[in-house]
């Protein structure tokens, strides 16, 4: 078989198991790819070349996976992310495209000038923090995250794209003050919705998606010390749920935050609290 009959035989094979067309075309071209580990121009001059005993057996591994409901980058190992390659693991949450808004909005909430201290909370993979970095060099960028196990994935990712963050072991913000700006995509999905949750979320720790009955129980403490950690006229943006992002907005104006708003997401979606120390 070669490389491009695989491609045509993957992407059947997913339509069939349902995958709609252009996702089953997308994913069946990464796949094959991996397994190849031939990318771009040069998979496209290969594209009739055999299939060796090896890659065959690696794309069928891959295949039958991703066919068992395995996150697709979980089964490649990575995620671009903002235009980084990140290193992604099963337990850690998975970077999303929407979360790419938190980064923009985030380096349009910052100004030009060196110096500026942002953190990222629940940093996970490392996601916003390395984004914010690579983008803006000058920032003095630190990202917290509770679970050891999941600053080592962190760690490797800031090491492999050679950005410097520094990093803590520690919940919220971490004992940090006199902040510019702090940022999180928090968990912050309602216990309730367990029942509806698609599958692949069984990849992902529960606590990097579930935070009780109204989403919010991580949020609500992350916003309480997020009001002492920030300088004045410093900014907080966090990443919600579009049934939940009004009630904590409502709760940051009642705490002292000014200037608060929420920001929709690229499908116009309420998604992300902006608010001001």
């Amino acid at each position: 078989m070669t490389r491009e009959a695989a491609l045509l035989d993957v992407q059947t094979r997913l339509r069939e198991a349902g995958f709609p067309a252009r996702q089953a075309e997308i994913e069946a071209r990464q796949l094959v790819e991996a397994a190849t580990r031939s990318r771009g121009v040069r998979f496209w001059l290969e594209r009739r070349r055999e299939l060796s005993p090896t890659e065959r057996e690696r794309l069928q591994a891959m295949l039958a996976r991703r066919l068992a409901g395995e996150p697709l980058q979980l089964i490649l190992g990575s995620v671009v992310f903002f235009g980084l390659e990140l290193g992604v693991a099963p337990g850690v949450l998975i970077p999303r495209p929407e979360t790419e808004r938190l980064v923009e909005l985030a380096l349009a909430e910052l100004p030009a000038g060196p110096g500026l201290k942002v953190l990222d909370v629940g940093t996970g993979s490392g996601a916003v923090a390395l984004a914010l970095k690579h983008e803006r060099p000058d920032l003095e960028v630190h990202a917290s995250e509770p679970s050891e196990a999941t600053l080592r994935l962190a760690r490797a990712n800031a090491r492999r794209l050679e950005l410097e963050v520094t990093f803590h072991a520690a919940p919220f913000t971490a004992g940090l003050g006199g902040l510019d700006l702090i940022v999180s995509n928090p968990p912050y999905l309602p216990d309730t919705y367990r029942e509806e949750a698609p599958p692949e979320l069984a990849w992902e720790a529960e606590e990097a998606l579930y935070a009780g009955p109204e989403g919010l129980d991580v949020a609500r403490p992350l916003l309480r010390e997020a009001y002492g950690a920030l300088r004045p006229g410093g900014g907080l943006l966090v990443e919600l749920d579009p049934g939940n992002v009004h009630a904590l907005a409502e709760e940051a104006r009642a705490l002292g935050f000014g200037e608060v708003s929420v920001e929709a997401d690229l499908a116009g979606r309420p998604r992300f609290l902006r608010a001001r120390r």
